[in-house]
């Protein structure tokens, strides 16, 4: 007896056969395709590759980007390249290709992650929790009273949108100054590409001048580390935006903890330690504590964890 995971990112499509404790017994990985009837073909022979030779799953859950309606596993929207996903029905599409119906469960991905938190990762036992997913953009999630925030229409927890620059930078999302225009892995690599295109005085123009294209988020947080002083503004100016906008949320939700999952995580304490200190002096006089902030303890970059537990909340 095994779930079914399938996360569908911006670049990849992920599938995995998922054990009850946690555990990938299986999976595929292929390239998102970027037409809807290319996605139906590639999914389907994904999926008839994993459960070839078994009874099927017993549910399946589903990870997606955008706003997805939960009570019908049905794609709302969906914004940029994958728009064609819009109005897509998991359960029709994936039921098509078992001997028997299965549940089957799809929401936003950052509250797929939280999910997996639940099940298994720094977020079990807990009853309120505010996670947020740093990568190329800012996803996030709250669990409030024990359950998953979802709201009226599907949209609760989209925190990276949180406005802290009424006047900033544009949006993807039709806002101006959101919290992922300043902290995310795109906003610090275009800084830090900006620095490097004017010349400026840095160890980022010093390797990258000549090879833009290998200017990462994880390049300037090592910089930062080295004590490179345009990487250590990048950084600090963008963390302490984040820190900014956590200590609203600290305020808004009184949570147990706060978990930070995604790729730009991975710098560690670099990034964790100057959130920790900010968000502890804009919040322990009103609060009366301070709020644990802790990285994601289900290491599964690939999102399939957390769907396969998202069956397990819901079901």
């Amino acid at each position: 007896m095994y779930i079914l995971g399938i996360d569908i990112g911006g670049t990849r499509l992920k599938l995995a056969r998922v054990d009850h404790d946690g555990t990938i017994l299986d999976r595929r990985i292929k390239e998102t395709p970027t037409t809807l009837k290319e996605f139906s073909a590639t999914l389907t022979s994904l999926v008839n590759q994993l459960i070839e030779g078994t009874d099927g799953p017993v549910a399946v859950g589903v990870g997606c980007k955008g706003v997805i309606d939960t009570h019908s596993s049905t794609v709302l929207r969906q914004p940029g390249t994958f728009s064609f996903l819009e109005g897509l029905n998991f359960p029709r599409l994936l039921n098509s290709l078992f001997k028997r119906p299965v549940p089957v469960h799809a929401d936003n991905d950052a509250r797929v992650a939280l999910a997996g938190e639940v099940i298994w990762g720094a977020a079990k036992g807990k009853r309120n929790v505010v996670m947020l997913t740093l990568g190329t953009g800012v996803g996030g999630a709250l669990l409030v009273d024990g359950k998953i925030v979802r709201g009226e229409k599907g949209g609760a927890g989209l925190l990276g949108h949180l406005t802290v620059a009424p006047n900033g930078r544009f949006c993807d999302c039709g806002n101006r100054g959101c919290l992922e225009t300043v902290f995310s892995a795109r906003a610090i690599e275009a800084e830090a590409l900006n620095a490097v295109y004017r010349g400026t005085e840095s160890l980022l123009t010093e390797r990258f001048k000549d090879n833009l294209g290998q200017l990462t988020c994880h390049a300037v947080f090592q910089a930062a580390a080295g004590g490179d002083k345009v990487a250590l503004l990048i950084r600090d100016e963008a963390t302490s935006t984040l820190a900014a906008a956590i200590a609203g949320l600290l305020h808004v939700f009184d949570p147990e903890l706060v978990i930070l999952g995604g790729q730009i995580v991975e710098a560690g304490d670099s990034l964790l330690e100057p959130i920790r200190s900010e968000v502890a002096w804009r919040t322990k006089r009103f609060l009366g504590r301070i709020v644990p902030i802790v990285p994601s303890e289900v290491q599964d970059s690939s999102g399939v964890v957390g769907a396969a537990a998202l069956t397990l909340i819901e079901g």
